[in-house]
């Protein structure tokens, strides 16, 4: 049995993220593929708390909440660093990768799902925390300098999930003309042949947040 285990779900863009990480660090893992629908009593062992994915288990001890995971993953494996070592880099790296979770992921997932005036609004919103990350990208390849770092992890789904999400939701929130910098990153990490690898099939991706988006459509309509 493998040392090191992920119970994750392959369309989840918050488990990709561990899987980059542990193949950048060099760890050899065992992969689970957890079904979200019907989940499994490994994954309600583990994470008893949330119930979601990923959980990284090592030694028997599991963690979850993949920025904390990540964090875990650096401080466990000290090759290849994701982190820099000056405290206030560390501490910016670590505020953008929760901005982006709070701020950007969220308001480009309320974008995909919103529809008429409130979808208008919602692309405006979430343009606007887009555009933070923009000013801090800066002229190197990645924004953990020459080399894939932790903030480039972290965001490493705008690329492939913000793509997806723009083509359910009709909607174009990050584009070469508007994020010139974000963009040209963007295209550098999606090519990166470790990050390219544990990638989705794209149709599979379309098609489960079609149907989430759907559903939680659904839901906002039976509760008018």
């Amino acid at each position: 049995m493998a040392e090191v285990k992920l119970i994750a779900s392959s369309l989840s863009l918050f488990c990709t993220r561990i899987e980059w990480a542990l193949k950048l660090k060099g760890v050899e893992y065992e992969y689970i593929e957890e079904d979200l629908r019907n989940k499994s009593p490994l994954l309600l062992n583990y994470n008893p708390v949330h119930k979601k994915v990923p959980v990284l288990v090592y030694n028997g001890k599991p963690i979850a909440e993949s920025l904390i995971v990540l964090e875990y993953i650096e401080e466990t494996w000290k090759d290849s660093p994701l982190l820099p070592e000056d405290p206030y880099e560390k501490a910016m790296a670590r505020f953008w990768a929760k901005f982006a979770d709070e701020k950007c992921l969220l308001g480009a997932f309320d974008a995909c799902r919103a529809e008429g005036d409130e979808k208008e609004k919602a692309i405006e919103t979430a343009i606007e925390s887009f555009s933070f990350l923009e000013m801090q990208i800066g002229r190197t390849k990645y924004f953990g300098g020459e080399h894939i770092g932790y903030l480039d992890l972290a965001l490493g789904w705008i690329p492939y999930w913000l793509n997806v999400m723009e083509e359910v939701g009709c909607m174009k929130l990050v584009d070469a003309q508007r994020f010139p910098l974000l963009h040209r990153w963007a295209e550098d990490f999606i090519e990166t042949p470790v990050i390219k690898e544990c990638l989705p099939p794209r149709q599979k991706t379309v098609e489960y947040f079609t149907a989430s988006i759907n559903y939680l459509r659904s839901l906002a309509t039976s509760k008018q």
